[in-house]
């Protein structure tokens, strides 16, 4: 594979695609995504173009791909982002054309299932944006968290050195997006913890490399998008975190050794761990159990990591993944991660 490289970026006033590569999910909860497609015009000046599926539950694999190269191909699109995740994105790209891709690269923004494209156009060339998607980060009730917004607005605009901030709040229980009252107020947000650093007496710079950590393991065990040759991770940052399905500290432990035992994780000189989230409509935990879930999480990582790469440093509580603020992570670009200044600088 070659190095991935950054896309154009877009400008103020172009037109950017928005497509549901995951689930139609837009159609069956229009407010935060129009919420969303709003924004976008208002606060960042863009015109989204929705495709045949953006909105279309059940849409089949061949469909997506469909979207997916269309949005790629119109030389007019100046960006891509998607709605929201999903679960069977998978199913997509054995559809995907890498040489359409790697021809029209474009920012693709996503997260979550969304993992899927971005591995995907990691292994053809292209740097993608992990964070982004319509529903989550920019359909925000009230409005957009300021580091949220801060942060998607220099990966659209912006190339260079931008550093991360821990979020002094932030929120981890969702609202029914099908009742409007939700959407009347700003989420509820508490006091953040701060970044947990481990083994922080150097630093590290390199490209990354991860995503959720339920779609990678998914990646693994059907053995698509993981790079041949491993040695392109070699000194480079790894990110993960996990969604809103909960996984056990358990199942986090032995995803992670499984890429350990695969070679995986010795590759990198540094791992940035998301802020678990810790409560769902299914899982809806107090917070003492919520608290208890996301040390349990935390353990499992250290776990693994004190295994299979002992020396690495490792950040904990990254606002990178499911819980709001939620940073962009350039999938693919270069991270520095400076333990001994406590400082992280992504570059978009």
């Amino acid at each position: 594979m070659t190095t991935p490289s950054y896309p154009p970026k877009p400008s103020p006033g172009d037109r950017v695609a928005v497509i549901s590569p995951g689930a139609g999910l837009p159609g069956l909860f229009p407010r935060p995504f129009e919420l969303g497609l709003e924004r976008l015009r208002e606060e960042y000046g863009l015109e989204p173009v929705e495709y045949p599926t953006t909105r279309k539950m059940g849409a089949t694999p061949r469909e997506r791909a469909d979207d997916v190269h269309a949005a790629f191909a119109d030389p007019d699109i100046k960006a891509v982002f998607t709605s929201i995740g999903g679960d069977d994105q998978i199913t997509v790209l054995p559809l995907l054309d890498r040489e359409l891709l790697r021809a029209n690269p474009k920012p693709f923004f996503g997260m979550s299932d969304n993992t899927n494209c971005l591995a995907f156009l990691y292994n053809s060339g292209v740097v993608g944006y992990h964070g982004g998607t319509v529903m989550t980060s920019l359909g925000r009730s009230g409005a957009m968290d300021p580091l949220t917004a801060e942060s998607l607005r220099a990966a659209l605009f912006t190339s260079g050195p931008y550093e991360l901030r821990p979020a002094e709040r932030f929120n981890d229980v969702d609202r029914d997006w099908a009742d409007p009252a939700t959407f009347d107020a700003q989420p509820e947000t508490v006091p953040g913890t701060g970044w947990t650093w481990v083994n922080p007496g150097r630093v590290v710079e390199g490209r990354c490399w991860g995503g959720c950590l339920e779609i990678l393991g998914w990646l693994l065990m059907a053995d698509r998008e993981v790079p041949r040759d491993l040695s392109v991770l070699d000194g480079g940052v790894l990110f993960l975190e996990t969604s809103e399905e909960l996984p056990s500290g358990e199942e986090v432990f032995r995803t992670l050794r499984n890429m350990g035992e695969r070679g995986l994780l010795r590759r990198f000189s540094a791992l940035l761990m998301g802020r678990p989230k810790t409560w769902s409509f299914e899982r809806p935990n107090a917070p003492e159990d919520a608290a208890r879930y996301a040390a349990g999480q935390r353990e499992a990582v250290l776990r693994a990591m004190r295994t299979y790469a002992p020396d690495a440093t490792i950040v904990l509580d990254v606002d990178l993944g499911h819980t709001d603020p939620q940073l962009v992570i350039p999938y693919g670009g270069v991270i520095r991660v400076d333990g001994p200044a406590r400082r992280i600088t992504v570059t978009y």
